[in-house]
Parts: C-alpha cells; structure tokens; sequence
C-alpha cells in the first residue's frame, strides 16, 4: 500500500510506502479496550461522602440506655439518622488499571488502519512553517481538506511555530509521534502525520507487530 506525501500547500510532493503489518487490518475489539482504558485513566475520582466521623455532631449518647421505652442509640452521627455518615460510600481514588502493552500497541496499529481505510489519514512533508500565524496555517489546514477537527502528529522536538499556529484553532490538537493514542485518532475525524514522524511510529509498530505463520503448502 502506498499512501500521497503533500506540502502545506495540498500538493503532492511525493508517496510513502505502508507496512501491511501496521495498515492491514482493524480489530475494533483492541480499539474499545483501549479508548475505555485512556478513559479511565482520566477520571479524577475526587467523589468523596462523609463518614461518621466526619460528619458534624456531637458524640454524646442521646439517653440512657434503658428505661425510656426508646431505641437505643449512641451518637447522633449515627449512619442509621437523618444526617448522619454514609456507610460504604465512594471516597477518592484512582481509576486507572494495567493496559497491556502489546494490546495498546495492536489497538493503535488498528486506529491508523482505520484512518487510512476511510480516507481521514494524511501524510505531510513537514509541518516547518516560516513564522507562528494561526490564519496562514488555518489556510494549509483548509489546502489539506481539513473541514472539522485534525489531529496534528509532528516528529520535531520543538516545532514553537506550529504550536503557536495551532493552539487557537478550535477542534485541533498537536501531539509528538511517541504520544499519539487510538483515542486520539478516533477522537479527531482526520489525522495529519509529519512524514518522519510516521515513519517512525511505522517501523516501531511493524517491529512489534505478531508474526504471521507461514502458510503451508
């Protein structure tokens, strides 16, 4: 599989060649593990209820304990009245669980299999832009057929120029190829690569990738 190379301008400059191993096929089972597993990980988890020791109230016993025809009872805080600690309430903590890697990396390879097979992936030269402008670059995104959001993945290190052209776009995020996610990709309609950028992300994922059996003839 081959794929068209073009510059900001929405012209071909040239083509890249796909791995099969990377862009040959999509397991949407891999997809919705990985995107719920991003997910989680994002939950703040800061729901916390009151116990009863945290809840106000004093801790002297109501009344005695026998002799009034009433319930006995110890505190007002108990979790039994109007106002007092919840039981087993849900407190701070941490959603994120282990994510396989080699299951995130096969979820990822699906992602871009996806892109490319509807037509959303797109491949650049280079994102080098003269100067930080967010109109000129609104223009290239307009040049490469980008009509709702993009995901930009560079290879740079430091690219000031298209970060300053692109933070105020809205529905445009930039990411560095060493962290683009499947729910990236799945998250934007298009995704635009920086050449050197999926070449690399294409020889990591083809090196990972499960070695097919030889057929038997």
């Amino acid at each position: 599989m081959k794929t068209d190379v073009l510059d900001l301008d929405g012209k071909k400059v040239g083509t890249l060649e796909l791995a099969d191993e990377v862009f040959g096929a999509v397991n949407e089972d891999l997809l919705w593990e990985a995107v719920k597993h991003y997910r989680a990980a994002q939950r703040a988890g800061t729901h916390a209820t009151k116990n009863r020791k945290l809840v106000s109230g004093s801790g002297k016993k109501l009344w005695r304990q026998k002799g009034t025809g009433r319930a006995r009872v110890g505190s007002i805080r108990s979790p039994l009245w109007r106002h007092g600690g919840t039981i087993h309430g849900p407190q701070p903590r941490s959603y994120d669980y282990q994510f396989p890697k080699k299951k995130l990396l096969g979820a990822l390879r699906s992602a871009l299999a996806a892109k490319f097979a509807d037509g959303k992936l797109t491949v650049v030269e280079s994102f080098e832009l003269a100067e930080p402008k967010t109109g000129a670059f609104r223009k290239a995104l307009d040049n490469l057929g980008v009509e709702k959001g993009a995901l930009l993945v560079d290879g740079a290190k430091d690219n000031r120029n298209l970060q300053l052209s692109s933070r105020n776009i809205p529905g445009v995020e930039l990411v560095s190829g060493n962290q683009v996610h499947p729910y990236h990709l799945l998250r934007y309609e298009a995704a635009i690569f920086a050449r050197p950028a999926l070449e690399r992300l294409q020889d990591s994922l083809k090196a990972s990738a499960p070695k097919r059996k030889a057929e038997v003839a």
